[in-house]
């Protein structure tokens, strides 16, 4: 592993950045200078574990990397998956492929811009481990892949997030003609039928997760939906159904994931702050005692808000309204200190359903999840957020 950045030089770089440079940068730079080297972030502590938070993060700054061309970023994100991934291509970090968990496809996104960047063949391999992965990953009776292998027959929203950008990008570039339109053909429809079983029809939202087997404790046993819709799980779903429409070609299959995306930003508007036209952490009880406005939740909505518009799927008319959410996001969210770092705060930490901690999903768990500054899932759709403003 490379030696750790100088954070004194890193101070020095981002105060020199931070007056008149875009957002997107002062962001990238403030983690820099939080985290060393990319093994710290999410508080890892140097330790190397194959994350989807880390890649997550590592994909936002390949991303700003790729307007802005400034070297260190990409030495940053490319030192943690030169380190994590062996010569021959295979995954450390304490991945392994037969766990089959979606959250363990996510950090192979960066994979696609560090290989056309570099040429490391190792990183097409990891990516084809990645793809072997999906091939055979369990699903649900109608075809959507498990969250994960410990959660038989449960789709969170959240596991589209984490596996369908990767398998949508992989078949663009790699997949023959033959499969490829079966790919995009499964993926829309895996998109569809998670938000067929997921949708509320009192609020127009979708639940966090559904339980196909009906058996878990946290889902109703009439319809296997857990008991909320949690703003970061729609958050992102709706951040996977632009990501997905970037790639896939204009026709029917896009035109049906901008459907589902225009049937979610129908509904967001009546359950954001009147004040702020924020978010809150449960997303179908604005206002109520106990409930907050949260950050990552709320970045996801207007990144992909954003995204949407220029792609075409939703109106340009609603660009002001986005705009504008996109300011309050930045007064109601972010600081700079003196020195000109950038901190995100009001973010929930975690949040899940079930597993060694019996997670309920009531209203009382949601709300009392810690909440910190900087999570890497805020800090991620904090940076594609402003870089789609900075496109503008």
């Amino acid at each position: 592993m490379r030696k750790p950045l100088v954070i004194a030089a890193a101070a020095l770089v981002l105060t020199a950045c931070s007056v008149g440079t875009p957002l997107s940068v002062d962001v990238v730079r403030s983690e820099m200078l939080r985290c060393p080297e990319a093994s710290y972030i999410d508080g890892m502590k140097g330790s190397l574990k194959w994350n989807y938070t880390t890649g997550l993060e590592l994909k936002a700054f390949i991303d700003v990397y790729s307007v802005c061309g400034q070297e260190d970023m990409l030495d940053y994100a490319d030192a943690w998956y030169d380190a994590v991934i062996a010569p021959d291509g295979s995954i450390g970090g304490k991945y392994k492929l037969t766990n089959y968990s979606t959250d363990h496809i996510c950090p192979g996104r960066t994979l696609f811009q560090l290989y056309d960047i570099t040429g490391k063949e190792k990183y097409r391999a990891a990516m084809d481990t990645l793809y072997r992965q999906l091939a055979g990953h369990p699903r649900t009776q109608e075809g959507n892949f498990w969250h994960k292998k410990v959660y038989p027959g449960q789709v969170w929203l959240d596991g589209l997030y984490m596996a369908q950008p990767f398998y949508a990008e992989y078949a663009s570039r790699y997949l023959p003609d033959s499969l490829r339109q079966a790919a995009y053909s499964d993926i829309t429809e895996q998109f569809e039928l998670a938000f067929s079983h997921c949708f509320d029809p009192a609020t127009g939202l979708l639940r966090h997760a559904w339980d196909s087997t009906g058996e878990m404790f946290w889902a109703d046993p009439a319809t296997g939906l857990s008991a909320h819709a949690w703003g970061r799980a729609l958050g992102w779903y709706a951040m996977a159904l632009v990501d997905v429409m970037e790639v896939f070609p204009q026709g029917e299959l896009r035109d049906r994931l901008g459907l589902l995306l225009r049937r979610i930003y129908e509904a967001l508007p009546r359950y954001s702050d009147p004040r702020t036209g924020l978010w809150y952490q449960v997303l179908d009880c604005p206002g109520r005692e106990g409930n907050y406005l949260e950050a990552t939740c709320s970045a996801m909505f207007v990144y992909a808000w954003l995204k949407g518009i220029r792609l075409g799927a939703l109106g340009r008319g609603s660009r002001r309204a986005a705009l504008k959410t996109y300011r309050s996001m930045l007064k109601t969210f972010v600081s700079t200190d003196e020195d000109g770092v950038v901190s995100l705060m009001n973010c929930c930490e975690v949040a899940g359903l079930g597993g060694k901690d019996n997670r309920s999903g009531d209203y009382e768990y949601y709300i009392h999840e810690p909440v910190r500054a900087n999570d890497p899932k805020g800090i991620g759709p904090l940076i594609w957020a402003a870089l789609e403003k900075e496109r503008l």
